[in-house]
């Protein structure tokens, strides 16, 4: 296994179900992913993919927008260190132009920054929806005057420099892809789990790891 995605799912049920802001459920997420990552990192993943912020996230109340905004710039910042202490790749999939020119500067900077680092590539889907997604790539190809086939659509793609994804995981009980990596997903094995995603620990997520293990992968073979 190379490379996990997960649909971080649950947040403001989880605060909801405290009584407290849909916004503190989302920065309880935010230290989850840490914990997550470096977890993975220490593991040897190559690849880990969250779906951090949809184009159907726009819909949103603006002020819960604005707070996850400003909780991607702080979250950058706050860990370039440990990307750097772990040997931690940055790296994205999604429309970033509709971001503000500062979260995009944080971003690329963010890049360019752990561009070196050889161990776990960790990739945000931010104003990421596979639909949109392919749709872009399309229109690559027929700038580029490029043969429609599999390999150049794959290449064209935000993920076209990663590999397909092995495992995807949903928190929240929720049995949906919910516009994520459809083309990535075409034989990877599905998990989903009822935990919210603040309560998604390290500890069930290597009980999937080792389930994920004990599966038989044909790829359409016998």
């Amino acid at each position: 296994m190379n490379h996990i995605a997960i649909i971080m799912d649950g947040n403001g049920r989880w605060a909801k179900n405290r009584g407290l802001n849909r916004t503190e459920g989302h920065r309880v997420g935010a230290e989850r992913v840490r914990e997550i990552t470096t977890y993975l990192a220490k593991e040897k993943l190559g690849y880990l993919t969250l779906y951090a912020f949809s184009t159907e996230n726009w819909k949103r109340p603006k002020l819960e927008v604005e707070f996850l905004m400003k909780l991607l710039d702080r979250y950058l910042k706050n860990e370039l260190k440990t990307y750097l202490d772990n040997n931690i790749r940055f790296e994205t999939i999604g429309d970033l132009s509709f971001f503000s020119k500062k979260l995009q500067k944080r971003i690329e900077d963010t890049k360019e920054k752990t561009k070196n680092c050889t161990g776990l590539t960790q990739i945000l889907a931010l104003n990421y929806g596979s639909r949109d997604e392919i749709v872009r790539a399309v229109k690559k190809l027929n700038e580029q005057k490029l043969e429609v086939n599999e390999q150049n659509i794959n290449s064209c793609l935000d993920s076209g420099n990663f590999p397909d994804v092995d495992l995807m995981i949903r928190t929240s009980g929720e049995q949906r892809l919910s516009n994520f990596m459809l083309w990535q997903l075409s034989y990877a094995e599905l998990f989903f789990t009822k935990t919210l995603f603040p309560d998604f620990t390290e500890i069930e997520l290597s009980k999937i790891i080792e389930e994920f293990k004990s599966r038989d992968r044909r790829f359409g073979g016998i």
